[in-house]
Formats: structure tokens, sequence, C-alpha cells
């Protein structure tokens, strides 16, 4: 994750005054921890992750970064097999970093996730520049540019791609 990308995470957990957030793909837990440095310092970071080892790493570097325990939950599995046990409309903010052929069905579960005013966050999505290559693409491509286009004509949310590392998809919740 690019140092621009991790404050931009921060900013967005400060601008919604996140108490509540859900992160899809938790990794060595770098996004985690600017999400919560962003975040009120009641606030409760929901980190999914298929990979133990992945949650494993995080909660040490949450500690290691002076985070208490009970700051963040983690929750082994697939992000589509857990998302849906998530409360309604109980996040101000979704964070996903999980596999780029689920985004859209991230997405669409976020829409669900999210409380009024609270904001969605794609990781990834130019691709290394290739959602906006002309020549034949692979399906993660396809899909992200779907995710794009979906997002965008979405009459429940307000749009923005931020050109900070490989580009990230935000959008607020009406």
């Amino acid at each position: 994750m690019s140092p621009g990308t991790g404050s931009a995470l921060r900013l967005l957990a400060a601008s919604v005054d996140a108490k509540a957030v859900a992160e899809i793909g938790t990794g060595c837990g770098v996004s985690g921890i600017h999400l919560l440095h962003g975040m009120r310092p009641d606030g409760v970071l929901t980190t999914v992750d298929s990979e133990p080892e992945h949650q494993q790493f995080a909660r040490q570097a949450f500690r290691a970064c002076g985070f208490a325990s009970n700051r963040a939950r983690f929750i082994p599995g697939r992000a589509l097999d857990v998302l849906p046990r998530l409360a309604d409309a109980g996040y101000d903010l979704v964070f996903c970093d999980g596999d780029r052929l689920e985004y859209l069905d991230y997405f669409t579960e976020s829409l669900r996730l999210l409380r009024s005013g609270g904001v969605v966050v794609f990781e990834g999505v130019f691709a290394s520049g290739r959602t906006v290559d002309s020549g034949p693409q692979p399906s993660e491509v396809l899909r992200l540019r779907e995710l794009l286009r979906t997002v965008r004509e979405s009459q429940e949310m307000v749009t923005s791609l931020l050109p900070v590392g490989d580009g990230l998809l935000c959008a607020v919740k009406r």
C-alpha cells in the first residue's frame, strides 16, 4: 500500500467519524493501521480474510502500533460468506481490498452494510493502468470496469475516483 493510499484511508475514516469499519482483505495489517488511526478512539475495525496467518500478522502489527486488542475484530473466512452475517447499516466505512473478481459482489454487500452517509472504498481499481487500456484484458480488469460503471451509475451513491496508489474508488451512500 502506498503512503498516499494509507493517508487517504485515514482521512476518509476521520471524515465520517468512523466508529465501525469493515475491511475486506486484512493482508499484513497496513491498511487496518491507517484506518484505525483515522477512526474514533472507541472505534472497532472488523477485518475479514480467508488466510488466518494474514490476520495473525495484522494482530501483531496493531499491537505493535499501540492499539488495544478490543479495537479490532478478526473474522477468518471468505468475504462473501462472512459479509451476509454482518449488521445491516451498521458500518460507517467499508474498505475492499480482497479478490477483485468479487468487487462487484462486495459493492452489493456494502450497500446493505453502510449507514446513510457511509463510504465504500475499493483499492486497486486502476489495475496498473489496465482498466483504461483498450487492448484485450483479463477477466479481473473486465470486472473492475463493470464495478466502475455500476458504482458511477448508482443513484444511491456519490462517487469519486482518487488517483492515489493504484486507484481508490470511493462512494458515499446517500
